[in-house]
């Protein structure tokens, strides 16, 4: 990897350029392949929540019988 040292002088927006020139090298996903990942991050984002909602339950009727008798 090289780096490159930049001048003062030289343009200030030239990095607009250099960003633009990364993003269109870039592999875009299409439609259907962002639509696909969508679902499954969704999909797993809310079988997280839901175990961890159901040991949040667990620990909180645990702490209540042990530390409130209750």
């Amino acid at each position: 990897m090289t780096y490159h040292t930049t001048k003062r002088g030289g343009s200030r927006f030239r990095i607009f350029g250099e960003v633009i020139a990364e993003l269109k090298k870039a592999v875009w996903l299409s439609k259907r392949e962002v639509a696909y990942l969508t679902i499954i991050v969704l999909i797993v984002c809310i079988i997280a929540g839901l175990a961890l909602g159901f040991i949040d339950i667990g620990f909180a009727d645990f702490a209540s019988k042990f530390f409130l008798g209750g």
